[in-house]
């Protein structure tokens, strides 16, 4: 296992560099799956323009002005920030800075870095903006198109995906969150996929409505997207061993053709320090590994979702009815994680007797709603096409 980039190299090259310490492998993997997904939903969305399936939206911008007071403070908070926490990293003692991720979520930092970088963007900012400064600001109408705006998505993404999952991991493990409030506010660890996708989810509809984007068409556009970037995202955590592993497995039931390793791993140096100690292990963090091998279901996820994914990517251009693409997206989605969660360590929750995951529960809601999606919209699509039919005919 890798905790961070510093292991890799080190394992891999043989190279120490300190400074990889700093770049959780998990978070690695999550800045790629966000890339790519923006890549692939960017391309599809401009398909679909060139289609004339989405329309551009026009809006008026102000050229030539100075840069505001409020933009100044904007960009000096920006670099404030980076420099407090991003580049204290690497300028401050290494004993306050040995676990970077509790050094981040601290209250400590560098005050002179912080300073010192939020000027440097704010009078960047300030002479940018007096470059191209006219004597008389202009007002000019602008087109955007959506796969404009994927950058702005992508942000609104990981930022209400990243909340979505903090919250429904403190929702999964509540009992515990009233006893350690701080262990899970504060921590980085301890995140929910389906929060993240739910959130993330309610916050794009909402700029997708604002933006006159069609929903339907957007959704279409990013299912592929999505299930290759979960497919990614769970790379990092089998690399990390961050909790997501499975239930104590029996080499003895591993069929032939498997590595022993892919049906019973005990994940040394996983980044949760869960398990018993590591012989030998001489380092100061990450020297434990579980006490039995489990399944690494990680890696199970990367298989099936990507290869859902090729699935979705075949079907993109055949699907004609919008929306229809993104319901199987939610039926494949809701399927897999089902499945996957029979071997999953999880909480387990008490609904009517039963005892299902959280996973569980709304991986079930997310197949059903998909069901019902694709029923909805090809009864709707029937239903346009037989009255375009008839209006056909009467005029006749």
């Amino acid at each position: 296992m890798y905790p961070n980039l510093y292991y890799a190299f080190k394992d891999l090259f043989g190279i120490e560099l300190n400074f990889l310490r700093f770049v959780n492998s998990f978070g690695f993997f999550v800045a790629i799956a966000f890339i790519v997904a923006a890549i692939l939903l960017a391309n599809e969305l401009r398909r679909k323009s060139k289609q004339a399936l989405l329309q551009p939206t026009e809006m008026q911008v102000t050229v030539g002005q100075p840069a505001s007071i409020a933009e100044l403070l904007l960009n000096f908070l920006l670099g404030f920030l980076l420099g407090y926490k991003i580049l204290a990293l690497f300028i401050m003692k290494s004993s306050a800075t040995e676990d970077p991720q509790a050094f981040i979520f601290s209250t400590l930092g560098s005050w002179p870095a912080g300073i010192g970088l939020g000027l440097l963007f704010a009078v960047l900012k300030w002479w940018d903006k007096n470059k191209k400064k006219l004597a008389k600001p202009e007002k000019r109408t602008v087109r955007i198109w959506p796969h404009d705006r994927v950058g702005e998505i992508t942000i609104i993404a990981l930022v209400f995906g990243l909340l979505g999952a903090k919250l429904f991991d403190i929702f999964e493990n509540w009992s515990d969150f009233l006893k350690k409030p701080k262990s899970y506010l504060f921590s980085p660890s301890g995140l929910t996929m389906y929060g993240g996708l739910i959130c993330a989810a309610l916050a794009i509809w909402w700029y997708a409505k604002r933006h006159k984007i069609k929903f339907w068409h957007l959704n279409d556009a990013a299912a592929p997207s999505l299930m290759l970037a979960y497919s990614i995202g769970r790379i990092g955590c089998q690399v990390a061993g961050d909790g997501d592993w499975g239930i104590r497995s029996n080499l003895a039931d591993k069929p032939g053709f498997l590595p022993d390793w892919m049906w019973s791993y005990k994940f040394p140096h996983n980044v949760n320090e869960d398990g018993i100690p590591i012989p030998g292990c001489v380092d100061t963090k990450y020297c434990n590994q579980l006490e039995f091998g489990v399944y690494p279901t990680p890696i199970y996820e990367v298989i099936a979702c990507f290869i859902l994914f090729l699935i979705l990517w075949s079907l993109r251009k055949r699907l004609k009815i919008p929306g229809t693409l993104f319901a199987l997206y939610l039926m494949f989605n809701g399927v897999e994680r089902f499945f996957i969660e029979k071997i999953r360590v999880n909480n387990r929750l008490s609904i009517f007797g039963l005892n299902p995951t959280q996973a569980e529960v709304i991986s079930t809601l997310l197949f059903l709603s998909g069901v019902a999606l694709w029923i909805i919209l090809v009864r709707n699509a029937r239903r346009k096409k037989a009255s375009a039919g008839q209006q056909q005919e009467g005029s006749f």
